[in-house]
């Protein structure tokens, strides 16, 4: 009975809760093996991981499937916008890159060869928007406008581009003519999306510049003159090769490899001339004005140097200024070299002076210049050239001048040096001191002696120690005071220093009014002069005296009568008989600090005067007249 019991208890503990081993002692372990209930778990599991890998592998082919999807069209709007980048035409370029100014401009230095060193301050942005084709744009479909939201989004992470120029040349819209060389050094520019309408977006910017300016004048000058006739600068530039970047200039990043590189890049230019106070208007077909009519001399000064036997210039003038108020220069000096043309009419010019303007201000409308230079060592060949420019001088008759400046070395302006208005009068107070009329030996002529008197008056501001050495008088003779009439015409005057003489003078025609007589020496004759003070309105002032013996004396032609009614006044008169001289004398000039080339030692060239006219009175007495 008692085993019946103990079995039933065995079979109940296996039914409901772990076996107890039957026998127990101390080795017996306290948790029994339980690999009869861990087998009945493993046979549940794999169902359960079946299902977690299922949905780990589906995870990750989901991700994997829109990571790719991203990428394909990451890379499809990435080569959709780059297409659209490499396309991007002068045209696109011109409307998506906004330039304002220029705001300021200083001119930094000023090279040999006419290199220019510039810092230009502008106003700069792009609209990446508008090159590429991503502005907001309300019709645009939610696709259309997904892509271009990915587009912006792109330029902001961009957010700015680097710009490498190779050399940029300048040539002319009309004639394709090379003008200018410019160098621009790397830029860096920032990137906008729908910028506002006004230009709050734009960066400023200082970019430097270098600029080396054609050889060819005669070209850039038709431009200049053909750019005012049609009002506005038409352009073309052109470079080798640009290449843009993403990124800064010294970023290296994924931006910057984000590169565009295009060669042979040309884009026209047209930029309207705006008004330049003191000028005509540009654009009406009227031609550029000359240099000379933008000059004004007010004042010229030329002095003798004894310290360094030299002659110094003085000028002051004030000229137009066409430069617009944002350009700031402040040269220290600009040095000119001032040529005049040969008179023998042949191309080449004569170096006479080299000046340099004092330090100056671009002030409007006028600026005003001060002049100072010195008178070059001159050539033999050259006498006749200065000559002529100082004949001119006092003859009312402009000269042509010519200026070039070391800094432009191609560049020669043409221009005017004035003449002296009002007309000076060199020759005063003409008169024949101690005159005789006798004939000659032969009878068949009326012969002439006596002392030439005059004063020579250079004009206000030439301030030169001269010796006159030679007169050649021209001289008519009137029977009383000389008529009030238009002055007798005169040569050119400017000849080189020679043995032959000026040319005479034609006989004016009709001859003037009780005019009987003329008197030309055949040579030169010799004379002395004296320094005499000079007055406030005149400059250096010398008194001449010379000698004339035995020169013909020739009565007009059909003036015997008027020559017979001076004769008889003389014989018969108290007081002998007025006689009016009038006519044109050439001199001979030695000047102090004209030095001839190769000759440093102080001495003076000698200069010719011809064509000065003159006119005064002389008294002839009985006593004076032998016939």
């Amino acid at each position: 009975m008692a085993s019946n019991e103990d079995a039933t208890a065995r079979v109940l503990a296996k039914g409901k809760g772990r076996a107890i081993p039957e026998h127990l002692d101390e080795t017996t372990p306290l948790l029994a093996s339980s690999s009869g209930n861990h087998s009945l778990e493993a046979d549940d599991l794999p169902p359960r991981r079946h299902h977690l890998a299922s949905r780990l592998l589906s995870v990750f082919l989901f991700s994997l499937g829109f990571c790719t999807f991203a990428l394909v069209l990451v890379i499809l709007v990435a080569y959709s916008y780059g297409s659209r980048a490499s396309d991007i035409s002068p045209e696109q370029i011109q409307r998506s890159v906004k330039f304002r100014g220029p705001d300021g401009l200083d001119v930094v230095r000023v090279g040999p060869d006419g290199f220019v060193c510039l810092q230009i301050r502008v106003r700069v942005g792009v609209d990446a928007a508008a090159v590429i084709g991503i502005q907001d744009d309300d019709e645009d479909g939610i696709f259309r406008y997904m892509w271009k939201t990915v587009g912006r989004w792109g330029v902001r992470q961009v957010d700015r581009i680097s710009v490498n120029l190779s050399s940029v040349e300048v040539y002319s819209g009309q004639t394709h003519e090379l003008l200018v060389n410019v160098s621009i050094p790397p830029l860096e520019i920032p990137l906008t999306t729908n910028p506002p309408p006004d230009d709050s977006w734009l960066t400023a910017m200082t970019i430097p510049l270098s600029l080396a300016p054609t050889r060819n004048m005669s070209a850039l000058t038709r431009f200049i003159r053909e750019s005012w006739r049609d009002g506005a600068l038409v352009m073309i530039s052109e470079t080798q090769r640009a290449v843009v970047y993403g990124g800064g200039l010294h970023e290296r990043s994924w931006r910057s490899r984000l590169r565009a590189v295009r060669t042979n890049v040309r884009m026209p230019m047209r930029v309207k001339i705006p008004a330049i106070p003191g000028l005509p208007p540009p654009g009406h077909n009227d031609p550029l004005p000359e240099p000379s009519d933008l000059v004004t001399l007010q004042s010229f000064k030329i002095e003798t140097d004894l310290g360094h036997s030299n002659l110094r210039l003085f000028a002051n003038a004030t000229a137009v200024n066409p430069i617009p108020d944002f350009v700031h220069y402040a040269p220290s000096k600009l040095p000119f070299t001032i040529f005049l043309p040969a008179v023998n009419k042949t191309p080449s010019l004569i170096p006479v002076a080299t000046v340099y303007t004092e330090p100056f201000n671009l002030t409007h409308p006028n600026i005003s210049l001060s002049v100072t230079g010195t008178v070059l060592p001159l050539s033999h060949n050259a006498s006749s050239t200065v000559s002529a420019l100082i004949a001119n001088y006092v003859s009312l008759r402009d000269t042509d001048i010519s200026i070039s400046s070391p800094l432009f070395p191609a560049l020669t302006v043409e221009a005017v040096f004035p003449a002296k208005r009002p007309k000076p009068q060199i020759l005063r107070d003409v008169t024949i001191r101690d005159m005789k009329i006798m004939p000659s030996s032969s009878g068949s002529t009326m012969l002439a002696s006596g002392t030439i008197f005059a004063r020579v008056v250079l004009p206000k501001g030439i301030d030169v120690n001269i010796n006159v050495t030679k007169v050649l008088p021209d001289v008519l003779i009137y029977d009383g005071e000389v008529p009030k009439s238009p002055e007798l015409a005169y040569s050119d005057g400017g000849r080189a220093p020679q043995s032959s003489l000026p040319p005479p003078h034609p006989l004016p025609d009709p001859l003037p009014e009780n005019a009987f007589a003329h008197i030309r020496p055949d040579d030169w004759v010799l004379s002395s002069s004296l320094p005499v003070i000079s007055d406030e309105d005149s400059g250096t002032s010398v008194e001449v005296l010379a000698k004339i013996v035995d020169v013909p004396l020739e009565v007009l032609p059909g003036r015997d009568r008027e020559f017979r009614s001076f004769v008889g006044k003389v014989i018969f008169g108290s007081q002998g008989a007025l006689a009016g001289v009038e006519g044109v004398a050439a001199v001979l000039v030695n000047v102090d600090g004209l030095l001839p080339l190769g000759d440093h030692g102080g001495s003076s060239d000698e200069m010719e005067l011809s064509g000065l006219p003159f006119e005064g009175s002389v008294r002839v007495g009985k006593k004076k007249l032998a016939l």
